[in-house]
């Protein structure tokens, strides 16, 4: 990939294991983990998409809230313990292996990176610190500015805006496929980091290219590891 000047991340499933809470808590949760993580995360979704169309905005935290809330309700979880537990280790999530040492090789090559997250801020804040990746990033976007989620465009010119890089100047990375198409259809240079083997989504932008972990993004841009 040519002409690229910075790279934009994806916070949550790319960066940061969404799954990562839930595993914490596998004895607590008797069997139902992998269960939980996969509707809760599914719920969160679907509520930031649903809000945008409604026009009713409440920022992440409340999102990923309701999201757990739905999750434990269906699961029949009634444990208000658990749930704060489960809350409070979703502001600490791990992020993959890789990623570090990923954006030391971008810095080191003279690449900025950013991310662009429907995170809301303390969320975010509270991730990359806890990841200790805060001091490799030049900023950090969330959709509380413009109150709207993803896919919006306006949520994709926040990065344009605050890097001050043309769209087709940025090589944007998701895992997830719905925000790999809509970040293509705006105009971003798209990365789909295709983490859990994924089918592509039948919706207008397609990634220039797909790898299974960011370890393969740096060979893509010409970088040496």
């Amino acid at each position: 990939m040519k002409n690229i000047d910075a790279c934009v991340f994806d916070a949550y499933g790319t960066l940061f294991n969404v799954a990562a809470a839930a595993n914490r808590c596998r004895d607590a949760l008797a069997g139902k983990a992998d269960e939980l993580s996969a509707l809760w995360r599914t719920k969160q979704l679907e509520y930031t998409w649903l809000r945008s169309l409604m026009g009713d905005y409440v920022d992440f935290k409340q999102i990923t809230g309701d999201g757990l809330d739905y999750a434990l309700d269906t699961l029949d979880i009634n444990d208000t313990a658990l749930r704060d537990r489960l809350m409070n280790l979703y502001l600490e999530l791990d992020a993959y292996p890789e990623v570090v040492d990923v954006l030391k090789v971008l810095n080191d090559g003279g690449i900025p990176s950013a991310i662009l997250s429907n995170g809301s801020p303390d969320m975010l804040s509270s991730a990359t610190e806890n990841a200790g990746i805060k001091d490799l990033l030049a900023d950090v976007y969330s959709v509380d500015e413009p109150k709207v989620y993803k896919p919006d465009p306006r949520v994709y010119q926040l990065a344009v805006d605050g890097l001050a890089i043309a769209a087709e100047r940025i090589c944007f990375m998701s895992s997830n496929a719905w925000d790999v198409a809509g970040a293509a259809h705006f105009g971003f240079r798209v990365v789909w980091v295709n983490r859990f083997g994924q089918k592509r989504e039948r919706l207008p932008g397609q990634p220039e290219h797909e790898i299974s972990t960011l370890a393969e993004l740096p060979a893509l841009l010409g970088l040496k590891t």
